[in-house]
Formats: structure tokens, sequence, C-alpha cells
């Protein structure tokens, strides 16, 4: 019989976290180069990541601090990108809201889009887990990939404009969202949600500030919930 013990999910957990250190490496080394870029320091670089620890709502800040965008556009914009982590809170509540609370805050930190898909698929995988085997995982998972994204934040930021441009570290956002998003497009909700960001995000790109980000955004969800909305009342209706 597989053992029960918190460990068994913390490895099963670190194994599976593993394979995102192929684009964490390159993610993190573009931002630390494109900070350094930008006029950031390297502690300041380095802070930016530790703080923040969400590589998409960093890039948008600091494009829109680039352009000198006013401050309440550029924390604005960074959490309409963010926002995916309350719905992701939410998804995790069920089951890991009967943990300790200091548990819970240290897994509220730590809720990046590779934990949060790793945890919700092992999850429902394994409905029989305890909260303590399934904060075991949660761990699990962000144990290789945090400090990569610490480390890897640093040593772009101490390469700087060293960095050969044919690399084309660029590559590794896209990847990184796509190996995320695809296998959790799983119903109607979910692909008119990422349709609807996609079509909005291109018909509002002329706004400044990219706010058109905010609009996609706020128009995915929505949609999503739509979706979600009319698949009930048909069901209900049958």
């Amino acid at each position: 019989m597989p053992s029960s013990h918190p460990r068994t999910p913390y490895w099963q957990g670190f194994r599976d976290g593993l394979p995102f250190l192929l684009v964490i490496a390159p993610f993190g080394l573009l931002f630390g180069v494109v900070a350094t870029e930008a006029g950031l320091s390297v502690f300041e670089t380095l802070t930016f990541s530790v703080v923040v620890i969400a590589g998409a709502a960093q890039f948008t800040a600091l494009q829109l601090m680039s352009e000198h965008a006013p401050t309440a556009i550029v924390l604005a914009s960074a959490l309409a990108v963010n926002l995916r982590m309350a719905m992701y809170s939410a998804s995790l509540t069920p089951h890991i809201g009967a943990a300790p609370l200091w548990k819970r805050a240290v897994i509220a930190y730590f809720t990046v889009d590779q934990s949060y898909a790793c945890s919700i698929v092992a999850y429902e995988e394994n409905p029989s887990w305890s909260v303590a085997q399934k904060t075991a995982y949660f761990m699990g998972t962000v144990t290789p990939i945090c400090p990569m994204w610490y480390g890897f934040t640093l040593v772009g930021s101490l390469i700087g404009s060293a960095m050969p441009s044919g690399l084309a570290l660029d590559f590794a956002i896209p990847i990184t969202f796509l190996a995320i998003i695809a296998p959790a497009l799983k119903t109607p909700a979910h692909r008119a949600a990422a349709l609807a960001s996609v079509l909005l995000s291109l018909a509002f790109s002329f706004l400044p500030y990219n706010l058109g980000v905010l609009v996609a955004g706020l128009g995915a969800m929505m949609t999503g919930a739509q979706v979600e909305l009319w698949q009930d009342r048909r069901k209900e209706d049958l």
C-alpha cells in the first residue's frame, strides 16, 4: 500500500515541478536582463522577483515603468494581470482551507501558475489525500521552481547587457503560459474565456499603457462566467 505520510506527496510534487525549470530558467534570466537594462539595480531586480514573485505582472509593470506611465496605471495593470491568483486561491480553498493560518499564508505567497496547475490536478486525482498531504504536495512543487526563479533573476541582472541577443530568451514567456493553460482548457467556459481574452487583447491593443490587458482580463472572466450560467440553465431545463 502507498505511504500516507506527507513526505510522499511532497516528493511527488517536487518531481512534478521539475519540468518547469526548462522555462523558469530562461524566463528568470530574461527578466533580470530586461530589468537592469530598464535602470533597476541588481538589488532592486532581485527584490522585485522576491516580493512580487509573478513573472507576467513583473514584465507588465516593468514595461509601463519604462514608458513613464502613472503609478496608478502600473499598479492597476499589474493587479489585473494577477487577478487569476484570486481565482486560484478560491479553487484551492476547498482542498487546503483547513490548514493552519501560517501554512495558508506561506501557500498564498507561493501560489504561482506552476504550483497551482500541478496541485489542482493532483488534488483531483487523489481525493483521499488529507490536508497535510495536500499542503506537502503544494510545497513540493514550489521547492524547485521558486528558488530557481530568484536565482536566475539574479544571474540575469548580473549579466545584464552581456547576454547575447541571439539567445532569444523571450520564447520562454509564451511557452510557459501555453504549457500551463492548454491542459487546463477542459470546459466550454474555460475555452470561451481563453478565446475572449485573445480577441479582446487584440481588439484593444491600441489603448495606451497596456490597458487592453485590463479590458481583456475583465471581458474573459465575464465571458467564462456567462458560459457557465448558460450551461447550468441548460442542465436545469433538461
